[in-house]
């Protein structure tokens, strides 16, 4: 940009040509923020606004290429945070903002917050699938925890009454918005956990409708957070709309979009029951119509087969005398083969019989042998033991002693068995048959 000398006289799109440049120059894109005042959507799609405080306001424009872009409408007297570039509207020669990015005041610290939380409970695994309970089929009782006031609750009773009407709901009330909302509600979490098994209640619902991130920012709280990870009860977390998520979200057992989705996720196992038993009874139905169907056409057939009564009392008398003649004779054979089986038995057991005496002088001559047997073996024991108790006095070292030999030891108690291993001076000791001597030896031969 070219500066203008001291006595040059430039002309007014000039002169606001260089204010704007220098305006976009000096300043960066910055946040800014403020009160919308003046809110206009052009036809054109772009939006024409006044951004005030207390002290001081300015013009701002929003293109309609960025307005697409935006969550949520703008509206007059709504706080806002403004990503803006500092400029110059040249043609009237107004100070305004371009404004590339708008979200409701605070939002922005907000999210920083919510990320931080979220990757630390993350990092802590409150996230972890594997650490889930898993949501019962068919609950016995479901616990509703939202605000009496809130239109979740009428969206989650008026879906269970179409779906599972004979569900039990207990409702554990606490405010969904405001300060104490994230105490009354963790508080609530905890009452329901104490009192489900005597409410009858297996199966949590959390829900709330939606709203801005400022409104649903109890759900992003940590000591609910670690309420509903502790929870012993299943809870399903139905908050805000489709496109909104909340820590409450992340460590619930499981997320609906809705809360109308969360009273559906809880009775998906009745109403799929329900659905299943009317296919069931259509094919009942059916299955009753083929068989009546079936039998009358039997019935018919059968209509057809009939005689007359005195024909079928007479084929009847011819019936019952056959079974008399085949019942007597089915008396007398039986009878016969029994008398029959009774004589063989009986001349078996003739064959059978024992001869008592010759069995009993088989058994004295046994008896003879065995006390032959017992005399002659120990006869026998006994003339051994006479052997060897003579041999063993044979090999009695007294016995040898008394013969006149003597047993010759060194002090060390070694038998002396060669004069040559027996030096002059060595000690002896010498027993005899009677007695013991000690010896000195003065000499050797071999």
């Amino acid at each position: 940009m070219a500066e203008p000398a001291g006595s040059d006289i430039v002309t007014v799109t000039l002169l606001n040509r260089w204010v704007r440049e220098s305006l976009e120059t000096a300043f960066p894109t910055l946040w800014v923020e403020g009160e919308i005042s003046n809110f206009t959507r052009a036809p054109s799609g772009h939006l024409y606004f006044t951004l005030k405080d207390a002290g001081a306001q300015v013009r701002c424009a929003m293109w309609r290429q960025r307005a697409q872009g935006l969550g949520f409408t703008p509206a007059h007297g709504m706080r806002v945070e403004a990503r803006a570039q500092v400029t110059l509207f040249e043609a009237r020669g107004d100070y305004q903002l371009n404004i590339e990015g708008l979200r409701p005041a605070g939002q922005g610290r907000l999210a920083e917050a919510f990320l931080r939380l979220k990757e630390r409970l993350e990092a802590e695994g409150l996230f972890d699938p594997a650490r889930k309970r898993p949501i019962p089929g068919f609950p016995l009782g479901i616990g509703l925890i939202t605000s009496p006031q809130a239109a979740a609750l009428r969206d989650v009773l008026a879906a269970l009454r179409r779906r599972a009407p004979h569900l039990p709901v207990i409702l554990y009330p606490a405010p969904v918005q405001g300060e104490s909302a994230a105490a009354s509600l963790a508080a609530a979490v905890g009452r329901a956990n104490a009192r489900g098994p005597k409410d009858g209640v297996d199966l949590l619902l959390l829900v709330r409708g939606g709203g801005s991130l400022e409104d649903l920012w109890a759900f992003n709280d940590e000591g609910l957070a670690r309420t509903i990870a502790a929870s012993r009860l299943p809870l399903i977390a139905g908050i805000g709309h489709e496109t909104d998520f909340t820590i409450a979200d992340f460590v619930a057992d499981q997320r609906a979009a809705t809360p109308t989705a969360a009273a559906e996720l809880a009775s998906a196992g009745y109403l799929s029951a329900r659905q299943t038993l009317a296919q069931q009874l259509i094919h009942l139905r059916r299955a009753m119509a083929r068989r009546l169907a079936t039998q009358a056409q039997r019935l018919d057939r059968a209509a057809l087969r009939l005689v007359a009564p005195a024909q079928r009392l007479g084929l009847a008398r011819l019936r019952v005398e056959r079974l008399a003649e085949r019942l007597a004779t089915a008396f007398q054979r039986p009878w016969e083969r029994q008398i029959a089986r009774m004589a063989n038995l009986a001349q078996r057991l003739t064959r059978a019989a024992p001869d008592l005496a010759s069995r009993r002088e088989r058994l004295q001559t046994l008896t003879r042998r065995l006390d032959q047997g017992f005399a002659l073996a120990g006869q026998r024991r006994r003339d051994r033991v006479a052997a060897l108790t003579q041999h063993l006095a044979h090999l009695n070292p007294q016995a040898i002693l008394d013969r006149g030999y003597a047993i010759v030891r060194q002090e060390a108690g070694d038998v002396v068995r060669q004069a040559a291993l027996t030096p002059p001076g060595t000690r002896l000791e010498i027993t005899l048959a009677r007695g013991r001597l000690d010896a000195t030896v003065t000499g050797q031969q071999d």
